[in-house]
Order: structure tokens, then C-alpha cells, then sequence
């Protein structure tokens, strides 16, 4: 298993950035269009546990792949979680979590992963680390683009 947690601070209200990431089809906005990111199923304005989504993307060699996530727990203006039920992980664990701080809103990102095939698809780890520091660091710049920046970003990867 590995964990990449990602932290940002913007320079909004809680408000906001909660109505901005419990929209699901903001999720399309903060993901690079390398990936062909393409969600197949009707979207509500707001999440809510329970809620699948289905899309497509294009992870390795732009070849199309399903990936369906489920949003298990939602606690207004405080976390959400999506969990991965099909795609390209045998776990996806991604925990979303919002902190009022002076001037705006903390932002940490916590995903709980493992590669298919483990051991054996351990391999590949380099390749998905960097893939997915660039899609969180895409993610960061967007942000900052859309709404400001307050310090620093962090992301540190780590073997469970």
C-alpha cells in the first residue's frame, strides 16, 4: 500500500470551496486533459454518499479505461470520501478533508492506494508515483489559477 497526501491553502471561504469540490462535475475542471477524463453518468450539483460516478480515462497510453468511484461519506463543509469499485487500482481509498484557516481554506488530500498484482505489479510504483504527481500538482495549479494562492503546497508519498 502507499499514501500521497497533498495539502494547499487557497484563499476563499469554506463555503466556497466546499460548493466547488462537492459539485462532482467540477472534478473535470482540476484534472489534465492528457488524461481524457470523461464522466459517463448524470451528475447532481451536490454529492451525497452513496452517489456512483462513472468515466473514462486515459491513464497509460491513451488507452480508455472505466473507472467508477463511489462517494461513501460526505460530512458537509468538513471531508468526503470517493473509493474506487472498478479501475486501474486494487485500492483506491481518497480521502478529502477542508479546515478553516486565517485568510481562507486548508485543503488536504489523502489517497490510500495499491497497485494490481502485488507484489509483482509493485513494480510499476515509479511510474504511477510520478503520474500521479503530476495529475496532484496539476490539481494544485489550478487551483491557485481559479483561486488564489496562500504559501506553499505540500505532497509527500509514502510506503504503508
Amino acid at each position: 500500500m502507499y499514501r500521497l497526501k497533498a495539502k494547499q491553502q487557497v484563499p476563499i471561504t469554506l463555503e466556497k470551496a466546499w460548493n466547488f469540490f462537492s459539485n462532482p462535475k467540477n472534478l473535470a475542471t482540476i484534472t489534465p486533459d492528457k488524461l481524457g477524463f470523461n464522466i459517463r453518468t448524470e451528475l447532481p450539483e451536490k454529492m451525497y454518499p452513496g452517489m456512483m460516478i462513472v468515466y473514462t480515462v486515459k491513464p497509460v497510453l491513451g488507452i480508455p479505461m472505466t473507472w467508477v468511484t463511489e462517494i461513501t461519506q460526505v460530512r458537509e463543509k468538513e471531508f468526503f470520501i470517493d473509493e474506487q469499485r472498478v479501475g486501474p487500482y486494487a485500492i483506491w481509498h481518497h480521502q478529502h478533508f477542508f479546515k478553516e484557516v486565517e485568510g481562507g481554506v486548508e485543503m488536504t488530500d489523502i489517497i490510500d492506494y495499491q497497485l494490481p498484482l502485488a507484489p509483482l505489479g509493485n513494480i510499476g510504483h515509479f511510474f504511477v508515483k510520478s503520474e500521479l504527481k503530476k495529475i496532484f500538482g496539476y490539481r494544485i495549479t489550478k487551483m491557485e489559477e481559479l483561486f488564489g494562492k496562500m504559501g506553499e503546497a505540500e505532497m509527500e508519498f509514502l510506503s504503508l
